[in-house]
């Protein structure tokens, strides 16, 4: 079977994409600093896991960890608009130059196929429904740090003959989340600690959100494309963040309770994707909905909780 690094791979998502992989049949390598990712999240494993616990942008392990490698997930990134604003030299430092470094480093070892994660936030002033069509406008470091990723990526997809796809996620949420900071981990860990829900605004701005193993099946329907190209990933349905807040109490089976601060400066009243294009060329579609998926990341955080708490 093909080897398949993937950066990050001790992350949210990366901890769900492994185990996806393994049960194809995958080999499996991973690159990550542990800057957000967890030793544990790659426990129970059903395959061997070459792990290599060093930063993307350490070139000289950057370009052993790409050695003999078929292909190249990379979802290792400084993530998150909030922390790039506040310091977008780091933001610049992990997600431009670890990026290039690391497409630098697969030309060099003759890796034939990168999936590079990208964001709804390289569109973030645009008019949802968001598409691939859509010009791009950035208004964070971090979305300008994705763009230049897709961007990079088409570059070396033309000048040197890989595959390069960019996948765009929505809200991603699901298990092996417990260090995020989203809306969902956030409203859950709240629950889980008998706290109300800490609404930012009115509660009806929207978002797509999407399950963390329909993001999973999504990258390797990605791994067998014979071309590159760019694909929105989500539901194509919005949500308002008081029905998810809904949803969340529902996980918990308490009564909804709801703290309301402030909204912040610049939040979008709206976002939904497009996923048409990701239907028709990757033959994909996202399956789990919202209830379920809310109730067992619920579950997965309760049981992450209980796990700690056991060992001391």
């Amino acid at each position: 079977m093909p080897l398949v690094l993937v950066t990050g791979g001790a992350g949210f998502v990366g901890a769900n994409l492994i185990r996806l992989l393994s049960q194809r049949g995958f080999d499996l390598r991973v690159l990550d600093d542990l800057s957000d990712g967890r030793r544990s999240y790659l426990e129970g494993v059903a395959g061997p896991v070459d792990a290599r616990w060093a930063s993307l942008t350490d070139a000289e392990e950057v370009d052993d960890a790409c050695r003999g490698v078929d292909a190249v997930v990379h979802l290792a990134a400084r993530s998150g608009i909030p922390p790039s604003i506040a310091d977008p030299a780091e933001d610049f430092r992990v997600n431009v130059n670890g990026t290039f470094s690391l497409l630098d480093a697969t030309r060099r070892a003759g890796v034939g196929h990168i999936v590079f994660a990208s964001s709804g936030a390289v569109l973030a002033g645009a008019e949802p429904p968001l598409s691939e069509d859509l010009a791009p406008r950035p208004r964070s470091p971090y979305g300008s740090s994705k763009l230049y990723g897709e961007a990079v990526l088409s570059a070396f997809e033309a000048s040197y003959g890989l595959v390069g796809v960019s996948l765009r996620f929505a809200n991603v949420y699901g298990p092996f989340c417990a260090h995020k900071q989203s809306v969902v981990a956030r409203f859950l860990e709240r629950l889980l600690d008998g706290e109300p829900l800490v609404i930012e605004g009115d509660g009806a701005q929207t978002r797509d959100f999407i399950f963390v193993e329909d993001v999973a099946e999504a990258i390797v329907a990605a791994l067998g494309q014979p071309q590159g190209g760019v694909y929105h990933l989500g539901t194509g349905k919005e949500t308002s963040v008081m029905e998810l807040a809904r949803e969340a109490s529902n996980a918990a089976r308490v009564d909804l309770q709801i703290e309301n601060r402030p909204g912040r400066r610049g939040d979008p009243a709206r976002n939904v994707v497009d996923i048409s294009r990701a239907r028709h060329d990757l033959g994909w579609g996202p399956k789990v909905e919202l209830a379920d998926g809310v109730a067992r990341t619920f579950d997965w955080l309760a049981s992450e909780r209980a796990r700690l708490s056991a060992s001391g």
